[in-house]
């Protein structure tokens, strides 16, 4: 795993700049982040692109091709965009959200977290336009979280001791994609909450 991504992902970012290309953008993971939060417990919530602490060689990987990017980025002038992609679903899935509603845990190890494939898309394309120089890593997930119970009782349930952010909505997403939002403009626009 750790040998495929990081392999494939520096075949098409020296391709990139073999080509003159002026921007990338590409698919790291919320993996990063430290998921599924088992070992290392963030010590606040909403989790940023500022916690790393990957978990698996997957997560690692992913981890190694953000730094590849900064360097590609130093040494072509090009622009490299990582997308932090969440639990991308589209919207057959929302249905079976209703099972996870009545256990927590279940959904835990990534913070309760998804993205809909439609705002995935959205990102990329703001990934492509947006002005950014070097390279940057963003979150990209959902508005909300896939659970009806509040950040609050989901917290204190699975994460005790944790801190909350307070001025987070009950819903609100615990993967932070603020930096999304005022860096690309991203803004979701679907949820399963809303979703037909």
């Amino acid at each position: 795993m750790f040998m495929h991504n990081t392999g494939s992902t520096y075949n098409v970012f020296r391709a990139a700049q073999i080509l003159g290309m002026p921007r990338v953008v590409w698919a790291s993971s919320e993996t990063v982040l430290g998921l599924p939060f088992e070992r290392r417990i963030p010590p606040q919530f909403p989790v940023t692109e500022s916690t790393i602490a990957p978990e698996s060689s997957y997560a690692l990987s992913k981890l190694v091709s953000e730094e590849m990017a900064r360097q590609f980025a130093s040494w072509s002038g090009a622009t490299y965009v990582g997308l932090r992609f969440s639990n991308l679903m589209e919207p057959h899935d929302y249905p079976r959200f209703a099972d996870w509603q009545a256990d927590p845990h279940v959904r835990k190890g990534n913070l309760w977290g998804y993205v809909d494939s439609r705002d995935v898309a959205q990102s990329c394309r703001r990934g492509l336009e947006a002005s950014l120089t070097g390279a940057e890593v963003f979150v990209i997930a959902a508005g909300d979280t896939v659970m009806h119970q509040s950040n609050a009782e989901l917290v204190a349930q699975c994460f005790p001791g944790v801190q909350l952010d307070p001025a987070l909505g009950a819903n609100e997403t615990l993967l932070s994609i603020a930096k999304a939002r005022q860096l690309l403009g991203y803004q979701p626009q679907y949820s399963w909450r809303t979703s037909k």
